[in-house]
């Protein structure tokens, strides 16, 4: 066990490893989407592809069950947006594209963007759909091609099957193999991983004692 971490080495490992698949510009923002189970199931699909940083806009908590999520939104950083405008513009003046889904006449398949640059993909809300202004404020608005009677797909699948072609092209560029985060993030998000959320959940422990 590290003097500086409150984790046996195996455990620290595995979390170093994770760390070094992270994709911290490839990012989701979650505009209303209120079912937990919807929410959960984007954020464990998040962490599987290599995302790290979630934002989101929401009334009240984020709903989130933890045995949907099988505690993926532990390993994730949750930024809380307290307007979908100005959240969008920070990200567009940090260099990202924004691609959010919808079906409207101008949109197109979701496997024509190129997603290795920047990215952040936004979801709507699970009958609305995204908002006037993200639809406003995106570069493109992408679509699943559907082949049934039923033209919409859950939320959390569609959001899963367009995460994973992102994955696909950054995982054919090679993006996965090479670190994304400096050693200085790294050791800051493992001071809090390994050292302040072990000390976190032993004092929980000890409240339900």
């Amino acid at each position: 066990m590290s003097k500086d971490f409150l984790v046996i080495p195996e455990r620290l490992a595995r979390m170093k490893a994770v760390l070094a698949r992270r994709q911290p510009d490839l990012r989701l923002f979650m505009e209303r989407v209120v079912n937990y189970h919807n929410v959960s199931a984007i954020l464990r699909t998040a962490d599987a592809v290599g995302i790290f940083h979630i934002h989101y806009y929401h009334e009240g908590e984020l709903p989130i069950n933890e045995a949907i999520t099988c505690g993926a939104h532990k390993w994730l950083m949750l930024h809380r947006e307290d307007d979908v405008y100005e959240g969008l513009q920070r990200l567009k003046t940090q260099g990202y594209q924004l691609i959010a889904t919808g079906l409207f006449p101008e949109t197109i398949d979701f496997r024509q963007v190129d997603y290795t640059k920047p990215t952040v993909i936004i979801v709507g809300h699970e009958l609305e759909g995204i908002s006037d202004t993200v639809r406003k404020e995106a570069d493109v608005i992408v679509k699943i091609p559907m082949h049934g009677m039923v033209q919409s797909l859950n939320v959390s699948v569609a959001t899963g099957i367009i995460l994973y072609e992102a994955e696909r092209q950054r995982e054919a560029k090679g993006m996965y193999d090479r670190g994304r985060l400096s050693e200085e993030e790294i050791e800051k998000i493992l001071q809090k991983w390994a050292y302040e959320e072990v000390i976190k959940e032993k004092a929980r422990g000890r409240l339900r004692k």
